[in-house]
């Protein structure tokens, strides 16, 4: 199975995932240290995947998303963005809706406390 494939597999298999460097409990960037934290602190259930463990992996998921960056999350099978675009989707409430919206698990209390404290 090629690298398309993999992630294809990854995405299709999985309502939430996270390409990101490193792991979720041990992220190793600051970008993908944000994602994940914002992820796990939402209590949502995800799938990561470490891209440095993979060369393949980490250019192909460039390749696949059209998306030059990393981390970078899907949300049943969809693009939804990299570290900024999450970021920004979760201060103003676009990540819970999408959450919502999805049918993903999260914790609503949580995300508001992401909220109070950035604002």
């Amino acid at each position: 199975m090629n690298a398309q494939d993999q992630i294809a597999q990854q995405i299709s298999e999985n309502d939430v995932v996270l390409f990101m460097k490193g792991t979720k409990d041990m992220p190793q960037c600051g970008f993908s240290s944000r994602v994940a934290g914002v992820l796990n602190f939402m209590g949502v259930t995800y799938k990561d995947v470490n891209v440095l463990a993979d060369q393949d992996i980490r250019q192909g998921i460039k390749d696949y998303s059209d998306w030059p960056t990393i981390p970078q999350l899907y949300v049943k099978g969809e693009f939804v963005g990299g570290c900024d675009i999450i970021t920004e989707m979760t201060l103003s409430g676009e990540l819970d809706q999408l959450f919502e919206t999805k049918g993903v698990s999260f914790n609503k209390d949580a995300a508001e406390q992401i909220r109070a404290a950035n604002a």
